[in-house]
Formats: structure tokens, sequence, C-alpha cells
């Protein structure tokens, strides 16, 4: 599990086709406590599995392998070496929930519509809702973008929108957003299952 708390900006550096799917290398700032094979990182909110990893100078390098199902339902196959991506070891049982639940199980993946400044240092972004279940999109409650937790700040027929405040605008990918770009959205587990108990109540 995760927390949606973005704890480094990484960078792509290479890409190999494999017969399981593509081999991704990640290049990222290092921790104090390495990670191990074996350990999930997320990854622009893909939960991916460490294969490989190595020291490059003050640098880290992860390997990942993606199957193409993860391909077909996330951004990562269109990635490039250079993309940028946000990255986020998993929770440890004694550490601080400081965003929400965030599993790294990508829903759908949505189009970036708007960019607007409010003028007082703060962005909004509104993504589109033609994937996603709408049902879980709500008002004042959490939803993941590209691995980052955000509150839902407003919701219409076919869209909502976030407000970014110059933390993570700094400290994100979302800082680049730019209209036409798909993100992956993961929306809150709790709202999910409310959502589907209902339904089945029917």
């Amino acid at each position: 599990m995760f927390t949606g708390l973005v704890e480094r900006i990484g960078t792509i550096s290479a890409i190999e086709a494999t017969s399981a799917g593509k081999r991704v290398v990640m290049r990222c700032a290092r921790w104090d406590v390495p990670p191990n094979l074996g350990e999930s990182i997320c990854v622009s909110g893909c939960c991916l599995t460490v294969v490989d990893h190595s020291l490059e100078g003050i640098n880290l390098l992860l390997s990942f392998d993606v199957i193409p199902e993860s391909l077909a339902q996330t951004t990562l196959d269109s990635y490039e070496v250079g993309s940028k991506v946000n990255v986020e070891r998993a929770l440890r049982a004694d550490g601080l929930l400081g965003g929400h639940q965030v599993q790294g199980h990508v829903d759908a993946i949505e189009e970036i519509i708007e960019v607007s400044e409010t003028g007082n240092e703060e962005t909004r972004v509104r993504c589109s809702m033609r994937n996603v279940d709408k049902d879980t999109i709500v008002p004042k409650g959490s939803i993941t973008i590209d691995g980052i937790s955000l509150t839902i700040a407003s919701v219409d027929h076919s869209s909502f929108d976030v407000a970014l405040v110059p933390t993570t605008l700094r400290e994100t990918t979302l800082g680049n957003a730019e209209v036409g770009n798909y993100v992956n959205i993961e929306t809150d587990i709790i709202a999910r299952t409310v959502v589907r108990v209902v339904r089945n109540m029917q």
C-alpha cells in the first residue's frame, strides 16, 4: 500500500521489449536504505516490482518488468527515455499515512482538459471522466492522479478538477501538466467499495 505522497521524481533511462512485455529502467535519487528485489514501488500511480537495482553515482537505477495488461491499462506504454515519473516506496507499518490509502492499481486513463491559474498561488487541473466510474468521484473526496494523493475540488457531469498548491507543482510531475496529457487515475478504495456494495443491493 502507498500514501500518494511522492518521494522522488524519477527519469526513465531505458526501455527494452521482452517476451513478457517491457523492461523499464528508472533513475532517481537514492534512499538511505536501498530497496530490495521484489519490493513494490509506485511509479506514477502504477505498483511495480523491483527486478533489479544498482547504483549510479548518487543515483539509483531500478528495473521493472511491465506485462501487457499493465501496458494496456496505464500510461506506461507511452513512456519514452527521458520521461519523468512520480516515485513512492510502499508504506511501512509504522509510517505516517499522510495522504490516503493508495493501492497502485490504476482504474482508468484520463485526459487533462484544462490547466488554469486562480491567482492565489493555486493551480487547477481538470480531468475528463470518460473511462473512470463517475460514481466514485466525490466532491472533497480523495483521488490519485499519476500516483499523487489529491482532493477532488469539484465535479460536473463529464469532468472533475483538483487544486494544486505550489509544493505539489514543485515536487511532482503535475508541475509540468499540459492540456492533452494522459494520466493514471486511481479512485479511492473506500468510495469504490461503497459504490459496489450499494449497486449489488439494488
